[in-house]
């Protein structure tokens, strides 16, 4: 048998060849030493450099299943591209350096140059829906400091995809399908592996609310409207700590990440969480027949959060009020300011569709999809290894 590839370990004659797609056991000319690199038993590049494999080869640091994660990861990407085509979407490609990245309050930038790296590419996006596109998508590289975890990395991959003229609930549609497209070109079958749990991710998926949840799972009446100090009052009843000074946001998210989030991960399905409360729509526009929730969601799936979406604001006036108010908070909490991008407000001057948009985590997908459970095992490289 001929092989191709490095040569793992030689013994009693008989070597074990790694190539791309597996590992061969070949009898071993004379002479061959692990590590060397052989093309049909003729050795192409002597290995010298001593004992093989050490923990810095790259070897090492790509063991067998995380080589079959980044094929997966290859099959998923694929898949995305094909999802978008058959709907005829156009793939466009923005700035990944800007002078104004995203002024979210929970959100660090990531400083380079005379810029940043974007969180996202939401603005530039924008500004090609008041341009003219209709359906447009990217698959791009975002950056945030400090996110480090089994879910996150600092730079990462996100599918990013917007619709005008729609509404959220075509989103919606649009992100069951895709996460179940995926997980079928990736494994062949409709179910992700969560450990032990396996969930189907057929759609449709179970909606729900923020505040109906907040009611069954940590049992807080959520108005969405009422001040900090009522807020906090509500999650301090149901038996969490806060100081008497944390913000509305702090307040709800303690909550939420003590007892929202570890129910939403003990589910045995998908959940698209939506209406979320008005003070934390980022660039969501408020519900018209509710101005206490913005139409924004996101979707989860067992413990990881997947995506987040909003029916998107259009008005120039109350998007600079939020970005002056996200602004003030992020100087009052000592975290650093970014400019408002001001292209993106003269665009919303001149005229953004009703539209609809969402931001979906990639690696997170492909993570689902190949049963990891870390995003360093869905990574060509993680930041530890640079």
């Amino acid at each position: 048998m001929s092989a191709r590839g490095r040569v793992l370990a030689v013994n009693a004659g008989i070597a074990i060849v790694r190539g791309e797609k597996g590992e061969v056991t070949v009898a071993a000319p004379p002479g061959w030493r692990a590590g060397d690199l052989v093309d049909d038993l003729a050795v192409v590049r002597a290995y010298d450099a001593g004992d093989y494999p050490e923990p810095s080869t790259e070897v090492a640091r790509l063991p067998r299943p995380r080589i079959d994660a980044l094929h997966a990861r290859a099959k998923a990407l694929a898949a995305v591209r094909a999802f978008f085509a058959a709907r005829e979407f156009v793939e466009v490609e923005t700035p990944l350096l800007v002078p104004s990245p995203g002024l979210e309050i929970h959100l660090d930038a990531v400083s380079a140059g005379d810029g940043y790296l974007i969180t996202s590419p939401e603005y530039q996006m924008k500004r090609l829906l008041a341009g003219g596109f209709e359906r447009i998508y990217q698959v791009c590289k975002c950056f945030r400091a400090g996110e480090r975890g089994p879910h996150h990395a600092s730079e990462f991959t996100m599918i990013e995809w917007y619709r005008a003229y729609a509404e959220l609930d075509t989103i919606i549609e649009d992100t069951e399908a895709l996460v179940h497209a995926v997980v079928r070109a990736v494994s062949g079958i409709s179910q992700v592996r969560l450990g032990a749990r396996t969930i189907d991710v057929t759609p449709p998926w179970p909606r729900t609310s923020v505040r109906d949840a907040l009611k069954k799972w940590a049992g807080i009446d959520l108005k969405g409207d009422e001040s900090a100090a009522d807020l906090v009052a509500k999650v301090r009843a149901v038996g969490i700590a806060v100081a008497d000074d944390t913000a509305w946001d702090d307040a709800f998210f303690a909550a939420f990440l003590a007892k929202v989030d570890p129910a939403i991960a003990a589910l045995d399905h998908p959940l698209i969480l939506e209406d979320w409360p008005a003070p934390l729509a980022a660039l969501a526009r408020k519900k018209p027949t509710d101005p206490s929730v913005a139409l924004r969601f996101e979707a989860y799936i067992g413990g990881i959060e997947l995506a987040n979406a909003f029916g998107e604001l259009t008005d120039p006036v109350e998007q600079r009020a939020r970005f002056e108010s996200d602004q003030r908070i992020r100087r009052e909490r000592g975290r650093d300011v970014y400019p408002i991008d001001e292209k993106l407000i003269a665009a919303l001057v001149e005229g953004l569709p009703p539209s609809a948009g969402i931001a979906l985590g990639f690696d997170r997908l492909v993570m689902l999809a190949t049963g990891a459970a870390t995003i360093d095992q869905v990574l060509t490289f993680t930041a530890a290894e640079l």
